[in-house]
């Protein structure tokens, strides 16, 4: 394995940095805006921010990479990120941290997919799951770092913001001293949500509640835990722990999904969230480990559906488009997760920190629904159909060229209107 990766070395190196920089801006922004006395609806708009120029970031940058090149695209992504997080910390008003927020979001998704890219270009077929894992371990790592390191300082004042900078900065070695020559044009994504929900209306409207979900909590997680007194150590706990339980849920749930009917799992998932969102809501706990194992038990579920749902669309999908499938899919997230914090922000402003889990409830809730009754329109994917569960990064930091490097495909066939899909999965009426 060390021969495998030894090659590809400081390509993950700058990978870990930029996940370790985004870690930490994506919780020191939250948690300053609350000493700041930002509203909660504010502080959703940030996770609506970052959401939109993210999802724009997909779109936009590998034209840019064709025009100027990787290294030089990528050096200004990391340059312009650096940028707005000392802007935020010069400007400190919820009305300029919005848009600042979304241009990082910009710059993160074209950072993230250039290192990908480079990933995916000296990754032979033999050694491509190994890489694809270790990638996806020390994305994990780094993103989990970054948000603990908080708990170590003051975010009072202007620490975070200058050390988030400092990374983001030096991430851009790796690639800035790379020989290597420039790797293939980026993945480009179109959104063509006829043929997604022709080909798996249940994977399209699960994936945008994923969205809803996952993104309302993932930008409002640390307001909540603040709203309901605990400590900063906690808050910080309480943002990264899901992150960590979500991907080890991932090798029992892949396990289940690739032996039984996907939309089980599904449900089986969504019914411990709903489970954790209620328990929230009612219970309303106020202490430290009460917190803790209900988030865990919370993010092992909602972390773990985003891999089941695009593996069930692939499922369906006619051969060779699955980085089609799966990108279409990601567009579909990054809707879900515009919508998502800007309905928590405004809940939480009227009735609280239980405003969060009032949001995830209500997506929870449709998604069950909505599965149940796909469930008695189409027969399940016949087992010799099905395609392999594959571990992933979280949602909210995967681009489309994740895709393409956990696929393996290197030319995809066009999923266009007139595309049929499987005949063992047609519906039933």
């Amino acid at each position: 394995m060390i021969r495998q990766l030894v090659p590809i070395a400081a390509l993950l190196f700058g990978s870990g940095l930029l996940l370790f920089a985004g870690g930490i801006h994506g919780l020191i922004l939250p948690v300053r805006g609350t000493i700041e006395g930002f509203s909660a609806s504010s502080l959703g708009l940030l996770g609506t921010g970052w959401a939109i120029g993210y999802v724009l970031g997909c779109v936009f940058v590998p034209r840019l990479v064709g025009a100027v090149g990787h290294i030089r695209t990528f050096g200004v992504m990391c340059a312009i990120a650096a940028v707005s997080m000392l802007l935020q910390a010069l400007i400190v008003e919820s009305w300029a941290w919005i848009p600042i927020r979304a241009a990082s979001g910009f710059c993160f998704a074209g950072a993230a997919m250039i290192v990908e890219s480079w990933l995916n270009e000296r990754a032979e077929p033999s050694t491509r799951g190994t890489i694809f894992g270790v990638y996806t371990m020390v994305n994990l790592a780094a993103m989990t770092a970054g948000q603990m390191v908080i708990s170590l300082g003051d975010t009072t004042g202007f620490l975070f913001f200058a050390v988030g900078a400092i990374v983001y900065c030096l991430a851009l070695v790796p690639t800035a001293l790379s020989t290597s020559a420039s790797p293939s044009p980026l993945t480009s994504v179109k959104l063509n949500l006829p043929v997604l929900w022709r080909n798996s209306p249940v994977a399209v409207a699960a994936v945008f509640l994923v969205g809803v979900s996952n993104a309302a909590f993932g930008t409002l997680a640390a307001v909540y835990a603040g709203g309901v007194g605990l400590a900063l150590t906690s808050i910080t706990l309480f943002a990264s722990l899901p992150i960590l339980a979500g991907a080890l849920a991932q090798v029992p749930v892949g396990y289940l999904s690739d032996r039984v009917d996907r939309r089980i799992v599904l449900l089986a998932v969504a019914a411990l969230a709903l489970a954790t969102d209620i328990a929230f809501v009612v219970l309303a706990p106020e202490s430290r480990i009460a917190n803790l194992l209900l988030v865990g038990a919370f993010g092992a579920a909602i972390f773990a559906m985003y891999p089941i749902i695009v593996a069930h669309a692939n499922d369906h999908a006619p051969p060779g488009t699955s980085i089609q499938v799966s990108g279409g899919l990601l567009m579909v997230f990054g809707i879900g997760s515009i919508v998502g914090p800007l309905v928590a922000g405004v809940l939480m402003s009227e009735v609280g920190p239980r405003g969060l889990f009032l949001t995830t409830i209500a997506a929870h809730v449709v998604m069950i629904v909505f599965t149940l009754w796909r469930m008695t329109q189409r027969s399940a994917v016949a087992e010799s159909d099905k395609g392999s569960f594959q571990i992933g990064v979280p949602a909210r930091v995967a681009t489309p060229e994740t895709a393409t490097l956990a696929s393996g495909e290197e030319e995809a066939m066009p999923l266009e209107p007139g595309v049929p899909v499987r005949p063992e999965t047609t519906d039933k009426k």
